[in-house]
C-alpha cells in the first residue's frame, strides 16, 4: 500500500478493496499478426529488460492490485458488496487488466485463519472457506480468463507494514517458509507467476543510527538486497519457474537523514518506500536460477506525500530524470525488467493527473513497455482511491482513460491448473432489426503516436428489443483492434464486430450501448455502423 518517503515522516494510509460488475472479457484478434496476446503462454521468465513467455514472446504485465488479504479480514475486500467475486474479476479483465497483484499477511496463512467481511447471499460459494481456499478460487477463475497472479507479502501481520522483512513476532524463517509453502501449493499452475517478496522495505532510525532496510550495506540483519537473495533462492528451490519481484528501499543507508546536525555525510537522497533501486545496479540481487529477477519499484503522487520534486519550478519536466535515477535506468540499460508494483493517486490535485500521464508515457506503449500493477482496484484506499468507485460498480473514468492505452487485456484461458473457460464469439444475431433502426455517435477519447482510444454509442431506435444484439463497423486498412470492452469485440479484415455479452444480451427499444476500444494505427472514426445488420 502507498507510503511516503522516509524523509516525510509517518503518513498512515488505509487501503481496502473493490469490486465491479459483470462485463464480458475483451477479446482482441488479428489473424495476420504473430505478436503475443494477453499474458502469453506457460511460465514467464526474463530476457534483458523484457518478460517473455515459454515461447520467447514478449509479455507486458498490465495489472491491478486487489487487496484485503493483508488486513484483519484476511481476504479480498469488497466481498461484502452486492457484486459477486467473479463479477469483480470479469470487470477487471474487461477493462484490460491482465494480472492481479494480491497482497497478503502471514496471519492469513496460519492454520485456522478465518476470512470475514463476506456477503454470504451474494457469495454463498465462499462461506466457510479459509483465506487460502478463497485465494485458490480466485486463482482458478482468473486463470480461466487468461489472467496471471502475483502474490505480494504485504505485511508480516495484519497490524501494519514493517521496515524490515521480519519482526519480533514474525521471523525471517517464517517469512521464507510461508513463501515456500505458497510456491509448492501453486506448483504447476501457470496462473501464479511469482513472488513479490516483501512490500515497501524502508528506513527507520536517524543516521548514523539506522535501523531500517538498507541496500548494499552488507549487514545481514538490515541489507534488503541480501535478504531478497535468501528468500528468492529458497522459493526457487521449491518452484524454479516463478519470477522473483524485488522492491527497492526508501533510503539506501536504511536510516532517515538528520538535516539538523549540519553533517552532510549523514544526508542522502531518499525516495518512496519500496521505490529506491538506485543501488541495484551496483549491488544487484543474485539468484541461483537465471532469468527470474524483476525489479518492482513503487511510485506515487501528491495525494500520498508532497515530495520536493512536485514543488519544483521545472515540474513536470523533471520527472523522467527522477525516475531514471531511482529505477528507470535498470530498464534503459537492459539490466532487468521493471514491473511497477504500485502507483496511484486520488487525482484531487491537478498535478497528479499530469504526473500519471507523464508516468504512463515514461513506461512506453505496446508490448515492449514496462510492466505495472496499478494501486488499486479498491475504492476505499485512503490516499489513492481506486479504479472502482464507492458504489463498487461504477468506474473512475478519468483514471481509466489515462491507463487504457497502456493496457493489454487477457485473452482466452492462458493460465494452467484449471480448465479454462473458452472465449467464443457472440451468437449469430437472429432477431431482425425493428422498424426505425438505430443511431450511432462516436467519441474519440484519446490519441497517441501509433494508436487511439474511442467510444461508439449505438441506440436502438426501433420498436422492439434486440436479443441478442450485435454492432459492426469498418475501419480503413491498417487500423487494427488492440482491446475492447462492454462487448466481445473481434476484428476480421477491416470489419469489427461487437457481440452482446451474455450478461446483457438484450438491447431494449430506446436503449443504448457504448462499446469502448483501443486501436493501433491512425485515429479513425468507425464507418458503416450497423446494429443487427441495419445501417445506423
Amino acid at each position: 500500500m502507498p507510503r511516503p518517503t522516509a524523509l516525510g515522516g509517518a503518513l498512515t494510509a488505509l487501503a481496502t478493496a473493490a469490486a465491479g460488475v459483470l462485463v464480458a472479457a475483451a477479446v482482441s484478434t488479428s489473424p495476420a499478426v504473430a505478436a503475443p496476446a494477453g499474458t502469453g503462454t506457460g511460465y514467464l521468465k526474463t530476457s534483458g529488460n523484457k518478460i517473455v513467455d515459454s515461447t520467447g514472446a514478449t509479455v507486458r504485465i498490465t495489472g491491478i492490485n486487489w487487496f484485503g488479504m493483508e488486513t484483519d479480514n484476511k481476504t479480498f475486500h469488497g466481498l461484502w458488496s452486492n457484486n459477486p467475486w467473479r463479477g469483480q474479476i470479469d470487470k477487471m479483465a474487461s477493462l484490460g487488466y491482465n494480472t492481479l497483484r494480491v497482497p497478503y499477511s502471514n496471519d492469513a496463512l496460519k492454520p485456522g485463519a478465518t476470512a470475514s467481511g463476506i456477503n454470504d447471499f451474494v457469495n454463498p460459494d465462499l462461506v466457510g472457506l479459509s483465506p487460502l481456499q478463497i485465494l485458490d478460487k480466485v486463482v482458478d477463475y482468473a486463470g480461466s480468463k487468461g489472467m496471471r497472479i502475483i502474490l505480494d507479502r504485504h505485511r508480516p501481520t495484519a497490524a501494519g507494514q514493517s521496515p524490515l522483512w521480519y519482526t519480533g513476532t514474525v521471523s525471517e524463517a517464517t517469512w521464507i517458509n510461508d513463501w515456500k509453502m505458497l510456491a509448492q501449493r501453486y506448483a504447476g499452475n501457470t496462473t501464479v507467476i511469482g513472488a513479490d517478496l516483501h512490500n515497501e522495505p524502508h528506513a527507520e532510525g536517524t543516521n548514523p543510527n539506522a535501523t531500517g532496510a538498507c541496500w548494499g550495506c552488507g549487514d545481514p540483519a538490515r541489507d534488503w538486497r541480501l535478504a531478497a537473495e535468501r528468500a528468492g533462492n529458497a522459493i526457487l528451490s521449491a518452484q524454479p519457474n516463478w519470477l522473483i519481484f524485488v522492491e527497492g528501499v526508501s533510503c539506501p543507508s536504511g536510516g532517515l537523514s538528520n538535516v539538523w546536525d549540519n553533517d552532510p555525510s549523514n544526508d542522502e537522497d531518499c525516495g518512496w518506500w519500496g521505490g529506491n533501486l538506485s543501488k541495484a545496479g551496483q549491488f544487484p540481487v543474485r539468484l541461483n536460477v537465471p532469468n527470474r529477477l524483476v525489479y518492482s519499484p513503487h511510485e506515487y503522487a501528491t495525494s500520498v506525500y508532497e515530495q520536493t520534486w512536485f514543488k519544483a519550478p521545472e515540474f513536470p519536466d523533471n520527472l523522467p530524470a527522477i525516475w531514471d535515477k531511482y529505477w528507470g535506468y535498470l530498464h534503459k540499460q537492459n539490466i532487468a525488467p521493471i514491473m511497477m508494483g504500485e502507483f496511484g493517486s486520488t487525482l484531487a490535485d491537478p498535478r497528479d493527473k499530469v504526473w500519471l500521464e507523464k508516468l504512463m508515457a515514461y513506461t512506453g506503449t505496446g508490448v515492449n513497455g514496462m510492466s505495472f500493477t496499478y494501486w488499486s482496484w479498491n475504492p476505499n484506499s485512503g490516499d489513492t482511491g481506486g479504479i472502482a468507485l464507492d458504489d463498487w460498480t461504477s468506474i473512475n473514468t478519468t483514471k481509466q482513460a489515462i491507463l487504457q492505452p497502456y493496457l493489454i487485456p487477457p485473452v482466452g484461458g492462458g493460465g494452467g491448473g484449471v480448465t479454462p473457460t473458452p472465449t467464443t464469439p457472440g451468437p449469430t444475431p437472429t432477431t431482425p432489426a425493428p422498424t426505425g433502426g438505430c443511431t450511432a455517435t462516436y467519441k474519440q477519447v484519446n490519441a497517441w503516436q501509433g494508436g487511439f482510444q474511442g467510444e461508439l454509442t449505438v441506440k436502438n431506435t426501433g420498436t422492439g428489443a434486440l436479443n441478442p444484439w450485435s454492432v459492426t463497423w469498418t475501419w480503413p486498412a491498417g487500423v487494427t483492434l488492440a482491446s475492447g470492452w462492454n462487448a466481445t469485440v473481434t476484428q476480421s479484415g477491416t470489419t469489427v464486430t461487437a457481440a452482446a455479452p451474455t450478461w446483457a444480451s438484450s438491447l431494449a427499444a430506446g436503449a443504448s450501448v457504448t462499446v469502448g476500444f483501443t486501436a493501433n494505427g491512425a485515429a479513425s472514426a468507425p464507418g458503416s455502423v450497423k446494429l443487427n445488420g441495419t445501417a445506423c
